[in-house]
């Protein structure tokens, strides 16, 4: 007789954003949007973005949040765990980008007493997603008893130049998705951790019970108009999940403010078949954390629906006819369902979608 698949478990989470540390100060309902003063923004069109006045180091921010994911953990369980990490890259003059990043993971994971890292996803603003799906695929096959996944970004000058650049941020001081006369995205400092086991092993705060990958291969920075492979990541989700679209009970969207969230909104539309599902994106409060958005975003939703409280999509200022969602307004919205769909799509046409069960 066959086994049934393991279901992986999230047993312990930590956070950092420009909302403030832990899990309450993430459903805070209010932007977190102001002038950047973590480095010079004098010769920039745009001087916003969301922030965390008394962050540290990225290497010291993502320790805490490791340290502070693992605080269930025994010493012995943790060197028995390896580490799944998300992160730009950690360059350093006189040295491959590579081989510093990879010191750089090698040395989060000594600090916090793991067994090693496993993998490094440097798979832009799908990295954290990627991981954690990884990570859910392995502990339901039986391939892993414990993973430990971390990603992080925080906001910092030449990605910021980057974008900046290529006028990809808002000009007005908001991000606004979906919405009416949006300009544009803004960044966001991002640091999380989470530990997943077998369910069973000791409480979890949710199941990732769905995942899905995809690609739209078809533009470098553009995504598919009709939103097919980030759909295709969602129906994915939803058939490993064993659940349909009159299931689910809000949506966690990537849309950042840009273009792009019509894609996204066709592509919700299309895989959930028509069933008019609460839909907010949260980095209209904490801003586009890159690398560390898609597990920031994963916690988020967990968090909100734990609380029984849906977070508001800020900034909206009048509907877009081709961003037609349920979107959230005004005020946050009582979670009716313990399933939630957190869904991330990244430059060059990579989609994710991870489908989670929140245990109140």
């Amino acid at each position: 007789m066959t086994e049934p698949p393991l279901r992986a478990g999230i047993t312990g989470l930590a956070v950092v954003s420009a909302l403030g540390r832990g899990a309450q100060a993430q459903l805070a309902d209010a932007p977190a949007f102001g002038p950047v003063r973590r480095f010079d923004v004098s010769a920039r069109r745009v001087a916003t973005a969301a922030t965390l006045a008394d962050a540290g180091t990225l290497a010291d921010e993502l320790s805490g949040v490791i340290a502070g994911a693992c605080t269930g953990l025994s010493a012995l369980e943790r060197a028995n765990t390896p580490l799944l990490l998300g992160i730009h890259g950690h360059p350093d003059a006189g040295r491959s980008a590579a081989a510093t990043t990879a010191g750089f993971a090698a040395n989060l994971a000594a600090r916090a007493g793991l067994a090693g890292v496993a993998r490094i996803y440097t798979c832009a603003c799908v990295s954290g997603s990627t991981a954690v799906a990884d990570a859910a695929a392995a502990i339901r096959a039986g391939r892993s008893g414990r993973v430990v996944v971390a990603a992080g970004y925080l906001v910092e000058p030449d990605q910021f130049a980057l974008f900046d650049a290529g006028r990809a941020l808002a000009t007005d001081g908001a991000a606004r998705p979906f919405s009416a006369g949006r300009s544009g995205l803004l960044l966001g400092d991002a640091v999380s951790a989470v530990v997943l086991e077998p369910v069973g092993t000791r409480e979890v705060a949710a199941e990732v019970v769905g995942w899905g990958r995809a690609g739209d291969a078809h533009h470098v920075v553009r995504p598919d108009p009709n939103g097919r492979g980030l759909a295709r990541a969602v129906g994915d989700a939803l058939r490993r999940a064993g659940i349909g679209p009159d299931e689910l009970g809000y949506v966690n969207a990537n849309a950042s403010g840009a273009d792009g969230d019509s894609a996204e909104a066709a592509a919700l539309r299309g895989a959930l078949d028509g069933h008019r599902v609460p839909v907010s994106s949260t980095k209209s409060v904490h801003g586009h954390g890159l690398e560390g958005s898609g597990l920031l975003e994963l916690v988020v939703t967990v968090l909100a629906v734990r609380a029984g409280k849906l977070p508001v999509n800020h900034g909206h200022l009048g509907a877009d006819p081709d961003c037609d969602l349920d979107l959230i307004l005004d005020a946050p919205r009582p979670a009716t369902s313990p399933y939630a769909l957190t869904v991330n799509a990244a430059f060059g046409g990579a989609d994710t979608a991870l489908l989670v069960k929140a245990v109140s």
